[in-house]
């Protein structure tokens, strides 16, 4: 097994297959520690996937938080994470830096082989089957032939070894885009991460994302800009000056200014709702944000990619352990399972809010709704409960089935 990028879904990915019994090779570009533009928080869903690799130990050491602070139209309502079966009632705020190392870690431990400063330049292909990769050692330059059975692709959102494998993003699917940068301030250790929902241009329109505070808890917090291209004019936003505006506007008491910065922001594109496809190749699965594996409604993405990660583990382990390659199409099946309904929902929610004037009606109704808020977080965050149906599930249904209903491009 060859895995392409040690990331969170192809660390995930490794783990699961070493874990079963498999060998596995992951080659990594870039060498541990190394930092990516992320807003570092832990949904409850990422923890959990986290406590079943075996990391609730190595999690403990690191900021722990109960909840959203949502901020808009001058309220402030602070919205604990909701009580699930399966999932914790808590996240955690890692910088990146340390969680993908710590994972790729336990990769390791569990019999993987991970290589890092190791960059799969190409596909090797044989008759139409991925049978590795070429493989170039970042100290050498040196370029060897690797050979696999099967290959996950989890190189990231740019993806070149995907695109060289034929995937591509479907453009008509929202994409993020984001930016953070790291500030000291006295609430590094705040037990909420805050959310602020008036995110505008510079001429005051109201913008489909949001402007975050993450408590790091060693001293910092990650401070950023989140939106999404469902709105007129994306394109011309300057997101540097956007994320100067958001910190000039943030409360006081965070202590964040030029004064405090530990450094220039960083910014990126996410593809979104499983925009980026195929998934699946006689030979291959893509996973992560390689298959643009993001939540559209609040650009998370570390979840899935954790997700996506063991998904692809499960078909990978049935194809070797059937001998029949087809059985990779059952990826799919769970992604489509999974993620389907949800994704294309988000969608359609993220295209409304891309109006100005219905993006500040919803915040300003939110806002005044504590319940409509608590619903909105559990629905965005994915936290629905299958063992109920409760106000969040009820409202999700209803949605679910206006998007049944909906063309197969929303």
């Amino acid at each position: 097994m060859l895995v392409v990028g040690a990331g969170p879904s192809g660390a995930a990915a490794a783990y699961w297959l070493a874990a079963r019994g498999h060998r596995v090779l992951v080659v990594e570009k870039k060498r541990f520690p190394r930092d990516k533009t992320c807003g570092d928080g832990l949904t409850p869903r990422a923890v959990r996937q986290l406590h079943d690799m075996g990391l609730a130990g190595e999690l403990a050491r690191y900021q722990r938080y109960d909840g959203l602070r949502s901020m808009g139209h001058g309220m402030t309502l602070e919205l604990a994470w909701p009580a699930h079966p399966d999932f914790p009632s808590y996240g955690y705020v890692v910088r990146r830096r340390d969680l993908d190392g710590m994972v790729a870690t336990r990769a390791a431990q569990a019999g993987a082989t991970v290589r890092t400063g190791a960059e799969a330049v190409a596909p090797v292909v044989d008759g139409g089957f991925v049978t590795g990769a070429l493989v170039r050692d970042g100290d050498s330059g040196a370029t060897e032939r690797v050979t696999a059975r099967y290959t996950v692709v989890a190189d990231g959102a740019n993806s070149r070894f995907g695109r060289a494998l034929g995937t591509a993003r479907d453009r008509t699917y929202p994409l993020g885009m984001a930016i953070r940068g790291y500030f000291r301030s006295p609430r590094h250790d705040d037990p909420w991460i805050e959310s602020h929902l008036d995110i505008r241009d510079r001429h005051g329109n109201h913008l489909p994302g949001y402007g975050w505070i993450f408590p790091v808890g060693d001293g910092t917090v990650n401070v950023g800009v989140g939106l999404l291209s469902t709105f007129a004019g994306w394109k011309s936003v300057n997101t540097s000056r956007l994320m100067e505006a958001f910190c000039e506007v943030v409360p006081a008491t965070w202590g964040i200014g030029p004064e405090t910065s530990c450094g220039p922001p960083t910014g990126g594109r996410l593809p979104t709702g499983g925009s980026v496809t195929p998934r699946v190749g006689p030979s291959f699965v893509v996973v992560g944000d390689a298959a643009g594996s993001v939540n559209p409604f609040n650009g998370e993405g570390i979840s899935l990619a954790y997700e996506t990660g063991r998904l692809a583990a499960d078909a990978v382990d049935l194809a070797l352990g059937t001998g029949d390659g087809l059985a990779l199409r059952t990826y799919e099946q769970r992604l489509e399972e999974v993620y389907g309904l949800y994704f294309k929902t988000a969608r359609l929610f993220v295209r409304a809010i891309g109006n100005p004037a219905v993006m500040r009606e919803l915040v300003r109704v939110g806002m005044h709704s504590r319940p409509l808020m608590e619903w909105v977080l559990r629905i965005m965050a994915n936290l629905l409960r299958p063992d109920e149906v409760g106000p969040a599930e009820a409202a999700y249904k209803v949605l679910s089935q206006l998007v049944r209903m909906a063309p197969a491009s929303v």
